[in-house]
This record gives structure tokens, C-alpha cells and sequence, in this order.
């Protein structure tokens, strides 16, 4: 059972995806309670590998109203939780040129916050035009489906 909290939106869009990782998060109780509400975002965030571990770095989780002087900070870095054997290889992975770690989505299963982490590869504008050619593609092909469906 998964409540998604929030997507990126840029991640499809942007990056070949290749290999995913379910990840946990450290968060601070009013991070959850915020999160609880859907009120956070990760379009412009990355993960980062810092000294053995992997940190969610400029990812926004809204301060919950009443948290008051407990409050966390809303862009602050958030480790995620992978085994080191998981850590080991993406260590490995990142140092081939153009990889990187994206955060896809940010879900609750049961009960507990996660993080979909993606290995992913930059494209190219001439990869994103054509990815916008065969999706367009595919429209037309179902339009025409479609209506022919009735037809019958």
C-alpha cells in the first residue's frame, strides 16, 4: 500500500532512468507530519554521495504549522537510508561520466517515508525531440483506434 507524496517531474523528461533504488529517509517529526500532508518537492533536487553516504541535497519539505519553534529547515539535507553493499555500487556507477542520482518520487509504504532513487543518464536535446515525435506518435495511432472502435 503507497500514499505518493510527490513526483519529478523533470525526471522522465530529462534523464534516462536505468537502475532504481527504494531508499528510507531521515526526517525530523515535523518533516513527516509535512510530508503526511503532501506538502513538499523534489523537481529541483539530487543525490549526492558524501564520504561513504548518500544525502538528498535542495529537496523542499514545507515547515509544519504547528511544529512552532520546533520547526525543521526546508531545504536542509536529508541522508537516505541504503545498505552499504548498495552504496558501494553506486559509488562505482557515479564515477562513469554523465551518471547521477535522481530522486523519482517520495512515498509512504507502509507507515514509513521512502524515497524512489534512480541511477539515471542525461539526454540530449535531439533524444528529448524525438522521445516528443514517438509520443505524439502514439496519440495519433490511439485517436485512430479509438474512433474506429465505435465504429464497430
Amino acid at each position: 500500500m503507497e500514499k505518493i507524496v510527490c513526483k519529478n517531474p523533470k525526471a522522465h523528461r530529462d534523464f534516462f532512468l536505468e537502475e532504481k533504488y527504494e531508499t528510507g529517509i531521515e526526517l525530523k517529526g515535523s518533516e513527516v507530519k509535512s510530508l503526511r500532508d503532501a506538502k513538499a518537492s523534489i523537481k529541483e533536487s539530487f543525490a549526492m554521495l558524501k564520504e561513504g553516504e548518500v544525502f538528498l541535497i535542495n529537496s523542499y519539505i514545507a515547515p509544519y504549522e504547528g511544529a512552532n519553534r520546533f520547526n525543521h529547515e526546508p531545504t536542509r539535507e536529508r541522508k537516505l537510508l541504503l545498505h552499504k553493499r548498495e552504496i558501494e555500487r553506486l559509488i562505482g556507477k557515479t564515477r562513469i561520466r554523465g551518471y547521477t542520482l535522481i530522486p523519482v518520487k517520495i512515498y509512504f509504504k507502509n507507515g514509513r517515508a521512502k524515497v524512489e532513487l534512480a541511477l539515471a543518464k542525461g539526454k540530449k536535446g535531439y533524444d528529448k525531440r524525438e522521445a516528443i515525435k514517438r509520443r505524439e506518435a502514439q496519440r495519433e495511432i490511439d485517436k485512430v483506434f479509438k474512433k474506429n472502435r465505435f465504429k464497430i
